[in-house]
């Protein structure tokens, strides 16, 4: 019994060593998922703000909100490693979102107008959108 309560306390590094294994293995998972850098504060403000002026129903902005958020995190520049999904509503190819403006890489209204869009043609409003998300964790 001596032996083994001795083997429990001098094993921390191997628990230590075990654990830090664990972190790295996690942290090489969550790098593995679609990482996107943080967006500046007043970029995604600034894209949030002018989303709302462009979906002025309640209803309707807060569901475009949750899916971007969900997406990029309202990060206009945003991109899915794995996929190369890109932008604020993580369209696929990003290139799509040409038919809304050339400057469809930079300018978060022109990414909206084309999301909402998006959405609405595919789904019938950005609400319709967001319970398709929920179900199925895409839209």
């Amino acid at each position: 019994m001596i032996v083994s309560l001795f083997r429990r306390v001098a094993s921390p590094k191997k628990a230590i060593t075990g654990a830090a294994v664990a972190a790295a293995t996690t942290g090489m998972l969550f790098a593995a998922a679609p990482a996107q850098a943080a967006p500046a504060a007043p970029a995604a403000a600034k894209a949030q703000s002018i989303a709302h002026k462009m979906i002025p129903d309640a209803a309707q902005y807060k569901a475009f909100s949750k899916i971007v958020e969900h997406e990029s995190g309202w990060n206009v520049t945003a991109t899915n490693a794995s996929s190369g999904a890109y932008g604020l509503v993580q369209a696929l190819p990003g290139s799509k979102m040409a038919s809304a403006g050339s400057d469809w890489k930079t300018n978060p209204a022109t990414q909206i107008k084309w999301g909402l869009d998006y959405m609405n043609s595919r789904y019938g409003s950005p609400v319709a959108a967001w319970n398709f998300w929920q179900s199925h964790g895409w839209y």
